[in-house]
């Protein structure tokens, strides 16, 4: 089996020893036995910390071919007159090129993992394995768009779970209650509880989704999936910007878990989560990017600082402290998508960051987790480790030019331009 041991990193205010054995942190901070330490690599850590790796609670991965093709507008128009039709052009091979451009930025940026919402989910899993990382792969459905035979081949791809590996899961994913009505609806939810599978969808992001729901059904986009049955511990849903008391409670009591997206958010013009008022009321938080062509970035240290200033923002500055916002994109997002990780503890997967104390932003050291989460930017990860294999080494990936050139190219033929 395969084993290393990170030698004098600094975790928890000292240095110490760590051991990944296989895929799994085995042992922190403790001597290590000579048949331990036989045959293990040994990594020199002497001058960085280790910190959780970051999950990606939602994402469309591909979108990186359409980062700056359309700004600046408000989300029904931005989808409807460009996003769509840029999109209805893209063919498998187009959606393996952006994912890979996805993944180097992700990784690059310190993510491990990554809840992907989008099309040929087969050529984003091939992506996803050769690059050694973790994902979420939705199967997408979404009725507006897409044809009764192709919606009835998503769902036995759901029941064969074709294509899943360890480190690779896929997931029921209906769009949003305005691209799929009640009954396919329910039949996700029930397909995605008898395959123990996660059931991932967009959920009142704009006061207009809120507003239409209120008038075709009486009652909240909250209200009505709980009507149908969708809300559980399998319950993932992205953006939950304008949610009301009894949307929250309901959030809560069904263990259902929110991700918000503050970035996407903001630059949409869609609005501001209430952050403290959802914690108040007991909803599991976590964070993602949402896509880059809204974002415009996959950086999830970015949502991470954004978040905890944006639950300060009514005056409440002991609100969403660091050590709590970190869990907001780590171990939370980790337990939603029930991966055992987001956190530097023996037992948990090994997916972990090696930062470098040199870094500007990290001194004075007076607080490492307030300097992590306030501070420091993405220029501060030296090596990422993801299932106990590094996939980024002193800051360097193998092929990341090659990957850049590619993208470069695809997104310029997609949108017409020599």
């Amino acid at each position: 089996m395969n084993k290393k041991i990170l030698q004098s990193v600094w975790h928890d205010g000292h240095e110490c020893d760590i051991l990944i054995n296989g895929v799994i942190f085995t042992k922190i901070d403790k001597p290590l036995t000579p048949a331990e330490r036989d045959g293990a690599e040994m990594v020199d850590c002497k001058g960085f910390a280790i910190m959780p790796a970051f999950y990606n609670g939602h994402c469309h991965a591909a979108m990186t071919l359409l980062r700056g093709y359309a700004d600046d507008m408000p989300l029904m128009k931005w989808l409807q007159e460009y996003i769509w039709p840029f999109e209805a052009k893209m063919q498998p091979r187009d959606i393996e090129i952006g994912t890979r451009l996805a993944i180097l930025e992700m990784i690059k940026s310190g993510t491990v993992f990554f809840s992907d919402m989008y099309w040929h989910r087969e050529y984003t899993m091939k992506v996803v394995e050769e690059m050694g990382i973790r994902a979420t792969i939705g199967v997408t459905i979404a009725e507006n768009i897409d044809s009764p035979e192709h919606i009835e081949e998503n769902i036995r791809f759901l029941q064969n779970h074709s294509h899943e590996s360890e480190r690779v899961k896929i997931a029921a994913m209906p769009h949003a209650i305005y691209t799929v009505g009640e009954k396919l609806f329910r039949r996700c939810a029930e397909v995605a509880r008898e395959e123990k599978l996660i059931l991932h969808t967009h959920l009142s992001e704009t006061q207009t989704e809120v507003a239409d729901c209120q008038k075709a059904n009486g009652c909240t986009p909250v209200e009505l999936l709980d009507r149908l049955g969708v809300l559980g511990s399998n319950f993932v849903a992205a953006h939950c910007v304008h949610l009301t008391d009894s949307d929250m409670n309901r959030m809560a009591d069904s263990g259902s878990t929110a991700i918000l997206n503050p970035c996407s958010n903001l630059k949409l013009g869609s609005g501001i989560p209430q952050i403290v008022k959802m914690m108040e009321h007991g909803v599991r938080l976590g964070l993602g990017t949402d896509g880059a062509s809204s974002n415009n970035n996959l950086d999830m240290h970015e949502e991470m600082k954004l978040a905890s200033l944006l639950a300060k923002a009514n005056g409440q500055a002991e609100a969403l402290p660091a050590s709590e916002a970190l869990k907001m994109p780590t171990a939370n997002v980790a337990q939603a998508y029930g991966i055992n990780a987001g956190a530097i503890a023996e037992g948990c997967l090994a997916d972990a960051l090696l930062i470098d104390l040199k870094n500007e932003r990290l001194a004075p050291r007076h607080n490492l987790t307030s300097n992590w989460v306030y501070a420091a930017d993405a220029s501060a990860i030296d090596s990422v480790i993801c299932n106990g294999e590094f996939v980024m080494r002193n800051r360097h990936i193998d092929g990341e030019e090659d990957i850049v050139r590619e993208a470069e190219a695809c997104a310029k033929r997609l949108a017409g331009k020599k």
